[in-house]
């Protein structure tokens, strides 16, 4: 690896630079990239600007790589060898010139040669602009030439074959094409409003008030979505108004049909955004009550945390505990209604986390479904006659989701899966479940299920 020398300020801050450094620890240290964008723009000193630059850079690169690496591969195939920080360079600067027209080519290449320099040496600035003069002097390659379908759709989509097989399994080849070219589009910044302090219409407006272009989610009731901006830096936000969330993950509270005076309890709790929506629906002084679990304390935290700023710590105790040690923790037939937001892949979450897909394979998804199916035995005695346990994941994969539920209601025929109140209109068959697909609504991919203990 080439030595490289002390990065000067005027490197340090380009967003390009700090693009790549993010690009490098996603590549070599299975980062997350979601996590490492605010500290990189605190860390590289960012304008708003160029951080909204290089967040576009580091999530389109990472969302189009195995485009970028087909595209790349034939003016490299005779470089000896090319350092990781190198490859990523090329990367994100090949994507900037494909993806993003709003871009001058030659600010691109000069900025690319620039970091090459600094960071490494001139003979790297030479390699760099060698690769990118040539590339845009020349055609790319064309992914029409890929004979095998599932290799094609992997390139055009970049989501790994064993993906695009399961996809195409799942929803055939139309659904997943549009699925796949969905998820290069930016999520939404989406939001729920705190019901017991404002209406929405409230909320719309006074986060106009704020700057903020936003309008009403037609997926939630309570929902708020806005084509960007920071809604956690809002007024609403900090007073507890208002709570980040998927338009997808607001529909569960409701979902569970709940009543101001049950007793509920959130099995997997952490963060608590769910947790915080249920509170919403009870009330202390008639006996109301959600128990929210999780296994490790520092997300116990984040739950008090949530209860405090949202105003509903009164209907919300905490407690640190494996959901699959529920059985010898409550009595048989304690709650009301009991949420298993179970452990995922995660696979709905594509569009905010794209490195997932490059991270996993199937094989690590296969012990998944036991862990799911294990805290819903966990919770299966613990709910009363008639009261209802929601299932939801957000994962797209039928073996986490309504198989997992038809195996549990096999082993327990007292269940049956009933409607997901207020969520009728997303459920696509009789059984009442409800899977988003992501291209759908544009939201994150989410499955929700009911099911009732009848006897």
């Amino acid at each position: 690896m080439a030595k490289k020398k002390k990065i000067s300020a005027h490197i340090k801050h380009n967003p390009r630079f700090v693009a790549m450094q993010l690009l490098v620890k996603v590549a070599e240290q299975q980062a997350y990239s979601n996590l490492l964008i605010d500290q990189g723009i605190r860390e590289g000193n960012l304008s708003s600007k160029d951080g909204r630059l290089m967040t576009e850079i580091v999530y389109g690169t990472i969302s189009r790589k195995i485009t970028l690496e087909y595209y790349l591969h034939p003016f490299i195939k005779k470089a000896k060898t090319i350092d990781p920080w190198v490859k990523q360079l090329l990367l994100l600067s090949l994507y900037q010139l494909c993806f993003l027209d709003r871009v001058p080519e030659h600010a691109i290449v000069n900025d690319a040669v620039e970091i090459g320099k600094l960071y490494g040496n001139p003979g790297i600035g030479k390699f760099i602009n060698g690769v990118l003069r040539t590339i845009l002097r020349s055609s790319l390659p064309k992914t029409e030439e890929i004979k095998d379908k599932s290799e094609r759709l992997s390139t055009e989509l970049s989501l790994p074959v064993w993906l695009i097989d399961k996809l195409i399994e799942i929803l055939g080849e139309t659904e997943t094409i549009k699925l796949g070219e969905s998820l290069f589009q930016p999520s939404r910044a989406s939001a729920r409003i705190n019901k017991k302090q404002l209406t929405r219409e409230k909320g719309i407006e006074m986060l106009t008030q704020e700057g903020y272009d936003v309008a009403a989610s037609s997926i939630s009731p309570v929902g708020i979505v806005g084509k960007s901006g920071f809604l956690a830096g809002s007024n609403l936000f900090k007073t507890g108004a208002m709570a980040i969330q998927d338009e997808s993950s607001m529909l569960v509270a409701p979902g569970l049909d709940i009543q101001a005076d049950h007793l509920v309890l959130d099995a997997c709790a952490a963060p608590g955004g769910k947790t915080t929506h249920i509170a919403q629906y009870l009330e202390a002084e008639k006996g109301g009550k959600v128990i929210a679990l999780d296994i490790h304390q520092h997300k116990t935290k984040l739950i008090e945390e949530n209860s405090q700023r949202q105003r509903v710590a009164d209907v919300v105790e905490i407690r640190q505990l494996d959901a699959r040690k529920v059985p010898e923790t409550f009595s048989d037939e304690s709650f009301d209604r009991i949420l298993v937001d179970a452990p995922c892949s995660g696979l709905g979450l594509l569009r905010r986390k794209p490195d997932i897909k490059y991270s996993k394979t199937l094989a690590d998804f296969e012990k998944l479904p036991q862990i799911q199916l294990e805290i819903l035995e966990s919770v299966a005695k613990k709910v009363k006659q008639w009261g209802i346990i929601t299932y939801s994941t957000c994962t797209i994969l039928p073996e986490e989701n309504e198989k997992v539920i038809q195996t549990f209601i096999a082993n327990h025929p007292e269940f049956e899966m009933t409607a997901v109140k207020g969520a009728e209109q997303f459920a696509k068959n009789s059984n009442g479940y409800v899977t988003l697909y992501p291209h759908e609504y544009g939201t994150d991919g989410f499955f929700i299920c009911n099911i009732q203990r009848r006897r």
